[in-house]
């Protein structure tokens, strides 16, 4: 099998999957947001479905503030794309990887196995545990075989800007001071490459349902991911914080990545100072 559908190819991880699957020799056949829509199962029946082996489901909406302002948009997209998408799989006995998100919503203990209690706390999360219903079921059901990524704090390069890391970096070099909502909360970052390793890692995954954590182990406060960046850039800026949270704002997340480690044979490559001394280092080249 060497033909894989990608949809969601033109976003942050899509494009650096893409590239990755083109490298490993495969045939890429993409889904986006410029030649279809994965709301309309018509337009993934206009693909060759017969000689797909892979699909990896990535198109979503993501952006979490978003979510509570365009709720409705979330949940077409982001669970009625998933459905389309479990239908072709059973219609043509096509493998899935899912890309899905953190769901778990306010942790009770930590760090959090996928085994934890499951409360989805904002819009984007919960049309995407819906979706992960809708795996689950169609792969007891159905025999559609599906593996579920759960990345934590995606960060890396490419990322757009509305987000924390790559808003910090910018304001970094390029802002006379560092303006952020909250200094308080802390996440579990996770590099992109290793998310795109993990993915990958998932093709020739026989178990008919899992679902893997895929995050770094650690958590990082918004303030050191500040220190980090001034430190790496050897500046010293000002930092202003509204001290303002986000709706259902958490304190503190760690994923447990035991199950990846073990069942894909997944670790980590990049450390979080690693990670953003690339990014630094190709804000900086361009």
């Amino acid at each position: 099998m060497k033909q894989v559908l990608l949809t969601g190819s033109n976003g942050f991880i899509g494009r650096r999957l893409k590239e990755k699957l083109i490298e490993l020799k495969y045939e890429v056949l993409e889904l986006n947001s410029s030649n279809g829509d994965v709301t309309s199962i018509e337009t993934l029946r206009t693909f060759n479905l017969e000689k797909i082996g892979h699909i990896f489901h990535l198109a979503a909406k993501t952006f979490v503030p978003e979510s509570w302002m365009q709720p409705e948009e979330f949940y077409k997209v982001n669970t009625f794309g998933t459905l389309n998408i479990l239908e072709i799989c059973k219609e043509y006995n096509i493998d899935l990887t899912f890309i899905s998100s953190y769901i778990y919503g306010q942790p009770k203990t930590m760090p959090i196995s996928e085994s934890s209690d499951i409360c989805p706390n904002n819009p984007y999360a919960h049309s995407k545990y819906i979706a992960e219903q809708m795996c689950e079921f169609y792969s007891r059901e159905f025999n559609v075989n599906v593996s579920i990524i759960r990345p934590f704090n995606i960060y890396g390069i490419g990322q757009n800007k509305k987000f924390l890391i790559p808003h910090i970096i910018d304001q970094a070099l390029y802002s006379n001071e560092i303006k952020i909502k909250d200094l308080s909360p802390k996440r579990d970052y996770i590099y992109l490459e290793d998310v795109v390793d993990a993915i990958l890692l998932t093709i020739n995954n026989n178990k008919n349902y899992s679902v893997y954590n895929i995050g770094s182990g650690y958590s990082i406060s918004v303030q050191q991911v500040i220190e980090v960046v001034l430190g790496i850039l050897n500046i010293e800026k000002k930092v202003i914080s509204e001290d303002s949270q986000r709706k259902n704002e958490m304190n503190d997340v760690v994923a447990d990545i035991t199950k990846a480690n073990r069942e894909l044979n997944w670790y980590p490559k990049y450390s979080f100072l690693d990670g953003i001394k690339k990014i630094i280092d190709r804000e900086i080249s361009n």
